[in-house]
């Protein structure tokens, strides 16, 4: 795995939505994971022996696949199309924090709407079970985007641009289990596109993406919870996070607390039309108060 990390310059950030450090970073399996097509939001397994993330490179169904690699002598090598892959579009992709799940969305049909979020389990051997398609407490007639499991398990945070939101996609919380609507994230919702989220400091602190799908613009945005909402939200202070660019995905390693992946263009290192790289995650706190005590 190659950790070209560049040079970081720490910057305190406290009180309010406290951001944190200028963040080191460094392109992540380089002509492995990151290429010259478009990659997006790699995920780490919680043991660390694999990585799966979202490409529009050759060798899939084809609509945009998952693709997975190993983790060898510290790289990532074989990169394979996922079994469950189809000509439709499989993209976004999550393990739970267990390791047991793989989340992703995909516009197959039998969806209630264009793309919708399912779960595929992830076998003690490294395989995969069938695609199961997750409650209409979730899915809605809407697109549905980014799922990002609860820590517990329980619940799943995910965007949506079903009726009733600030406007465009917004982020969503909901349980896991049963049929119960899907609530909006207080404080982190706007007119423009939320889509992506990461929890820090156990849910105290957001990391997401704001900007216009339609125009091709992502910017990530740090927000601590001032006890009701997340609030204060401030672009992040990672140097290809700019306004107008497109970063997005932030993904924390459970097998490396601490780091974590997003996706964007960097002028060095660079690979292809968006890559993947590996990062520092904000050291942000917040307050309790935005997270539900368990579930969605």
């Amino acid at each position: 795995m190659k950790r070209a990390l560049g040079v970081a310059v720490a910057i305190s950030l406290l009180p309010g939505p406290a951001l944190a450090q200028l963040a080191e970073y460094g392109i992540e399996g380089i002509w492995t994971v990151s290429t010259r097509d478009a990659e997006l939001r790699g995920t780490v397994s919680p043991d660390g022996r694999r990585m799966v993330w979202g490409s529009d490179r050759a060798g899939g169904p084809g609509g945009g696949d998952l693709w997975q690699a190993r983790n060898e002598d510290k790289r990532w090598l074989d990169p394979q199309p996922l079994p469950f892959n189809t000509p439709a579009l499989e993209a976004e992709p999550m393990f739970s924090a267990d390791g047991r799940w793989l989340y992703f969305v995909s516009d197959r049909p039998g969806g209630a709407g264009g793309r919708d979020l399912y779960r595929v389990a992830v076998r003690a051997d490294g395989g995969f079970g069938s695609p199961e398609r997750l409650s209409d407490g979730i899915n809605s007639r809407g697109q549905e985007r980014s799922p990002t499991p609860s820590a517990d398990g329980r619940g799943l945070v995910f965007a949506s641009d079903r009726r009733g939101g600030e406007g465009g996609y917004d982020l969503y919380r909901a349980p896991l289990e049963g049929d119960a609507a899907a609530v909006p994230i207080a404080g982190a919702n706007t007119a423009a596109d939320e889509i992506d989220a990461a929890w820090l400091d156990g849910g105290r602190a957001l990391l997401f993406s704001r900007g216009d799908e339609a125009a091709g613009t992502a910017r990530l945005y740090v927000s601590a919870c001032d006890g009701k909402k997340y609030a204060g939200a401030e672009p992040w202070t990672l140097s290809f996070n700019t306004d107008g660019g497109y970063t997005r995905a932030p993904v924390a390693d459970p097998s490396r607390p601490g780091e974590g992946t997003v996706t964007g263009t960097a002028r060095s290192p660079k690979a292809g039309k968006t890559d993947i790289y590996r990062i520092v995650l904000p050291t942000v706190r917040g307050q309790d108060g935005c997270q539900p005590a368990s579930g969605g």
